[in-house]
Order: C-alpha cells, then structure tokens, then sequence
C-alpha cells in the first residue's frame, strides 16, 4: 500500500526551506554592515584612545609657544647674559684658566639704586678660590698664580620712556686697599659680561623700556685676601647713568656706593648699616656706628627766600674708628659721638643748589657752645645737586667729644642752623638768610 505525504506536512517544510533561505540572506548583509562598521571603528578608536595624546601634543605645543614668547620676551628686555648662573661661570673660568675653583662665601642682597627710572641692582655673588691656574693670568692677581675671585651678576634696568647711556666702570675697594679693582674680562665669557652688553660699540646705550644682565669677576691675588677679609665688606661705586649721549653733567640722578659682605658676619654688618644714614662713615665703610639716639619723621619746615627745608630727623651714634681711619681722629681722645641730621630740601627757585658749598652750624649746651659741620665726612661731590624745581635730601654731619657728650651735652638743648643756600660755584642764592631748628 502506496504512502503520500499529507499536503500540511509538505507545506511546512517549504516553509522551513524558506525561513533557511532568508536567514541565510540577512546574516550575509547583516555581517557586511558589520565589516564596514568594523573598518570605520579603528578612526573612532583612534579619536578615542589618543584624546590624551592629544593633550600631551597641545601641552608641548603650548610650551613651545611659551618658550618662543619667553624669548621674544627676554629679547624685548634683557640681551644674552641672562641664562648663566655662576656655575657654568665659574666652569667657564676653571677651563680657560687652567685653574681650581671652589666656592668660599654665597651672598645675597636686596640692593637696587633707582636713578629717576634707570636701576642698578645686584641679583647675586659669589666669593670663589681660584687656584694653581695658568701663569698667563697671573697680572690682576699680583702676579700669583693662587688667589680668588669675587662674582657679581647686575641688572641694570631703563624703566623710562627715554634712553640713557650708561658705563658700568662698578669699581671696587675695602678698606686699606692701595688700588680699585674692576672686571676682568679674560676670566667670563664675553657674551654674559655686562661689560660687553653696555660698551662703546653701542654708545653705551640703554633703550627704554630694557633691562640687561650681566657678571663682573673682581680678582684678588693670595697675598692680599687677608686684607680683604678683615672688614669682610667690600664697596662698589654705582655712577649715575646719562640722559645725553656723551655729556656727563646731564644725568638720571645720583650714583651711590653699594656694599657686599664676603662672610657672614660681614654680610650682617653691612644689612644692620642700613639703619644709618648714609654719610661718609658708612659708605665708605670708616668703622662701627652704634645707635645712642634717633628720632625720624620731625616734619618741621622753615621756608627761606625760595626754599623749603625740613628737618627730616638725626641720629646720634657711637662712632669706632677701623685701624685704617683712626689716624684721621686722633684728637678724640675719650671716644667719639657723630649727629648726623637729616633734611629734604624744596628748591622753588631757578638756580640749582650745590651740596657741597651747603653748610650749617650745630650749638649745643644750652648755646654756650658751637661747632661747624664736618663736610669731609659727608659722600657728595661737585655734580651732587638739587636742580631747580626739584627736591632732594640733604645730611649735615658733626663730630663731638664723646666725654662732653655724657656728661654735658646729652641732657640740654641742640640746635641747627642751616644755610645760606648756594648754588654749585658757592654763591650765595638766598640772600644770606638761614633756617634754624631745634633737635631736643
């Protein structure tokens, strides 16, 4: 007996050969969406998994950018002397030397002289031993081959809106010097000497709006270090830059003296000096001042023919004269007391008023007695003005005895009289008219 499928049957299974067939046709379109979504992953992947890398590219794009504006900066305020510290110097020294270099004393200081807009400071120095070097360096160091040299970074800086001209001769001495040192050019390489930034090649020019950088090396030969160390200071004189290109009575100014210590104790010396005022005792660093008495901030202002002068304050001090400077006070046989007296002076009229020829006259004990001033012992000089319509200080220095002072003087009254004004030739430009004050 013959079999035949049913009809239901025989439909299902086309059904079911059917249903293969599609499924077979989607996964063969649905793998190749898959391959091309395959293909495009690896750029998503890629914007994805390098997002820090990027980061990384921007940040070392950035400072890149920062170190080209950096130098464009240093280019628009310093020249070339600005990336050396003293130990590519003093590596620099040692090679051309042939020499051993060690360093003795690091100091700092906050020194910074402004001269109507143009500042000189100090940024650094060092105090290196420079040994066993080549003989062909030997003439700045006595002839001796064994000695030290004294580093010193400056940074001079126009802050006007003008150029000025200025020559960084910064001469150094100490006390009982028999000569000035300067720089030693042979020593530094040429390109960081500020020598070489601010020389006649450029007129001596400082742009306006420009700072520049450099080193001095002061040498010292071995047989003069321990006179250099006594004191432990050492003084540079800081010129005055000129506004007019060669004319050297037309200045930004006043030029000063700057001190550095060579030792600690010199170093603190030289910070506690700073509370003095600034006569000759101590920027030419004369011998030990200690603080007996002082009033600052007085105020009181007498106004002569056209000058207002006020008395700023005074102080008065113990003065111990070094070895050096005792011959000059030998007369002073119970010890010594300095008033040094401060004032600002207003100068209202058309001629400028000379520092020097300026003089005053100090009585003391109750008026029974007086004295002149003692200008020798004061740190002007011929071009120390106050021009006309400007202002500026003046100090007035005097010397007493010392034994007077405790057993007489202290007590009672002091009184100062100042003037009559003068310009620089000494002429009388107040018409023989003074200012008196009294201090106690």
């Amino acid at each position: 007996m013959d079999v035949y499928p049913l009809r239901g049957e025989e439909l299902d299974l086309k059904k079911l050969l059917l249903l293969f067939i599609m499924t077979c046709f989607f996964g063969i379109v649905i793998a190749g969406c898959g391959s091309q979504d395959t293909e495009a992953q690896p750029k998503e992947e890629a914007d994805e998994t390098t997002g820090d890398e990027k980061e990384e590219v921007n940040e070392e794009e950035t400072e890149s950018e920062d170190k080209e504006s950096d130098s464009e900066t240093d280019g628009d305020n310093t020249d070339t002397a600005t990336a050396a510290d003293f130990s590519e110097v003093i590596s620099y020294m040692e090679e051309v030397t042939e020499g051993t270099a060690d360093i003795q004393y690091e100091g700092t200081t906050d020194f910074e002289h402004d001269m109507e807009g143009v500042k000189t400071s100090v940024d650094s120095y060092v105090l290196a031993n420079l040994t066993d070097f080549h003989t062909d360096f030997s003439i700045p160091f006595d002839d001796e081959t064994d000695g030290a040299v004294l580093l010193v970074k400056y940074t001079v800086k126009n802050e006007t809106d003008k150029d000025a001209y200025y020559m960084p001769s910064f001469y150094l001495t100490y006390t009982g010097a028999t000569k000035s040192f300067t720089n030693y050019k042979e020593l530094l390489p040429e390109e960081q000497q500020l020598q070489s930034l601010l020389s006649p090649s450029s007129d001596y020019l400082i742009e306006a709006g420009k700072a520049y950088t450099g080193y001095f090396a002061y040498p010292f030969g071995k047989s003069i270090m321990p006179g250099v160390l006594n004191e432990g200071i050492v003084s540079i004189e800081v010129p005055a830059p000129h506004a007019t290109k060669g004319d050297v009575n037309d200045n930004f100014g006043n030029g000063t003296t700057l001190h550095l210590g060579l030792t600690e104790e010199a170093s603190s010396k030289v910070t506690e000096n700073q509370s003095f005022y600034q006569d000759k005792l101590t920027t030419q660093n004369m011998g030990e001042k200690i603080m007996l008495e002082e009033k600052q901030g007085i105020g009181t202002t007498e106004t002569i023919s056209d000058f207002a002068i006020t008395l700023e304050g005074y102080q008065f001090t113990e003065f111990i004269p070094n070895e050096v400077e005792a011959p000059r006070f030998e007369n002073f046989t119970t010890g010594m007391v300095m008033l040094t007296v401060k004032f600002l002076i207003e100068n209202n009229s058309d001629s400028e008023i000379g520092l020097t020829p300026l003089g005053s006259k100090l009585t003391v004990n109750d008026g029974a007695q007086y004295m002149w001033d003692e200008g020798m012992l004061l740190d002007y000089g011929y071009d120390d003005v106050i021009g006309a319509g400007e202002s500026g200080e003046l100090l007035q220095i005097y010397v007493l005895d010392k034994e007077q002072y405790d057993k007489i003087w202290k007590e009672k009254s002091f009184e100062v009289e100042l003037g009559p004004m003068k310009d620089q030739s000494a002429k009388d430009i107040s018409k023989g008219k003074t200012a008196v004050f009294k201090l106690k």
